[in-house]
């Protein structure tokens, strides 16, 4: 079954002026379908094709050697994407509460040192990236990722994650990637960060 990017939950313009509605129809509409089209492309006629992305990203070693690069960069672009448009809400923002508060808390010593660390995974991954917040088994971590790989691919359980591709801030924030950063706290869905954990944990 070939992938398709998912509809936005909320309007283009939700987010302001945090993420300016500009750079989300470029975001969604744009760059996320040409993650898709080049991941159905790159999978059609293997024995993947109708695997999901998850069961794809943990077992990158198991396709064709010539698929490989195409599905980690593209495969992964739709996956985090995905998670991406979650981890955001209009009503996001605020810290974290009950377990997952506690995991932040007993990981990192405050969600004040948690976030410091998360923005400093950000802004020091070289070039293009992500920052993520995961669960790596034995509890939280924070840790980066370049271009589109995931954390899947690395045996981790992403919990929320930080898009730092210029595509993601460029149109608004210039090349200021620590103000996006600190933008993206006002509306981080804690909510579904906090449904991941339980999962995970």
């Amino acid at each position: 079954m070939a992938f398709e990017v998912p509809p936005l939950p909320y309007d283009y313009a939700a987010l302001e002026p945090h993420i300016d509605e500009a750079t989300m129809k470029v975001h969604h509409d744009k760059h996320h379908q040409a993650y898709v089209d080049k991941a159905n492309a790159a999978l059609a006629g293997t024995e993947f094709e109708n695997s999901s992305i998850e069961e794809i990203l943990k077992n990158l070693d198991a396709l064709p050697a010539d698929k490989q690069k195409a599905v980690r960069n593209n495969g992964g672009g739709h996956y985090n994407h995905s998670l991406f448009w979650e981890f955001l809400s209009p009503d996001g923002g605020g810290e974290p509460t009950g377990d997952l508060a506690e995991a932040i808390n007993g990981a990192f010593g405050s969600f004040d040192e948690f976030k410091a660390k998360f923005k400093d995974a950000g802004v020091n991954q070289f070039g293009s990236g992500w920052a993520w917040l995961v669960h790596d088994g034995s509890g939280l971590a924070v840790t980066s990722t370049p271009n589109q790989d995931s954390p899947l691919s690395a045996g981790q359980t992403p919990l929320l994650g930080a898009d730092v591709w210029e595509h993601a801030y460029y149109l608004k924030y210039q090349n200021k990637r620590p103000d996006y950063l600190d933008a993206f706290w006002n509306v981080v869905n804690w909510a579904k960060v906090a449904e991941l954990y339980a999962a995970a944990a």
